[in-house]
């Protein structure tokens, strides 16, 4: 169900003007930056089902921060928010609201971005992955982290076993199935299409991901 402030709100209220809408297309096994102002809706789209998204924020004014997985485990005290809870900085402030979740789940905040060593690892070397298509899509913007923040992994099928274990099975993610963000603040986006393919992570295949953002006010 949409949670507060959602689109279905927007529209109905006469007192707010309708949002301006954009569309992103992340290509499969690559990653995007973009920015996003307080109140907009972003809006993460898997189309044809079973496609990890990883999700990235990052805060520039008044000081540099970012989405951190271990503080938002934290402060919601769950291993993932429901809809009506936030994700948090490595400060402790709210960046994004899950205000609807059009998925069946699960996603993950346990794993580290795909990256050249894990490849490396399976005999892949050189293969992409959302590692570097995180710091090139933020290069891309003008910005640089010293270190390559846990993403937020949204549609990834890897609960926590009763016996303590992880394993990552394939996304039940459906075609069309997707969350809506609120944005607390400015922030710029990275969001990387997983670039898993030895495993059956993203199904059989890696496919593209989509973003809708609806701004509160008119991009000038």
């Amino acid at each position: 169900m949409p949670g507060p402030d959602s689109a279905d709100d927007r529209a109905h209220d006469p007192g707010r003007a309708a949002p301006d809408s954009s569309r992103i297309v992340v290509p499969p096994q690559s990653g995007r930056a973009f920015q996003v102002a307080r109140g907009d809706l972003i809006r993460i789209v898997d189309p044809q089902g079973q496609q990890v998204a990883d999700l990235w924020a990052i805060v520039t004014e008044p000081a540099l921060d970012w989405l951190s997985t271990a503080q938002t485990r934290d402060i919601n005290e769950r291993l993932f928010p429901i809809v009506g809870q936030a994700f948090y900085s490595a400060a402790g402030q709210p960046l994004l609201t899950l205000v609807e979740d059009a998925s069946p789940g699960p996603h993950d905040m346990l794993f580290p971005a795909c990256n050249p060593g894990l490849y490396a690892h399976v005999g892949l070397p050189g293969h992409p992955n959302c590692h570097d298509n995180f710091l090139n899509a933020l290069a891309s913007r003008g910005l640089a982290l010293p270190f390559v923040p846990d993403p937020v992994d949204f549609f990834q099928n890897s609960p926590p076993q009763p016996d303590g274990r992880l394993e990552v099975l394939a996304s039940i993610n459906p075609p069309g199935g997707y969350v809506r963000l609120r944005a607390e603040c400015d922030l710029t986006l990275v969001v990387t299409a997983c670039s898993v393919d030895f495993h059956p992570t993203n199904g059989d295949a890696c496919t593209e991901i989509e973003v809708h953002i609806e701004r509160d006010q008119p991009v000038r």
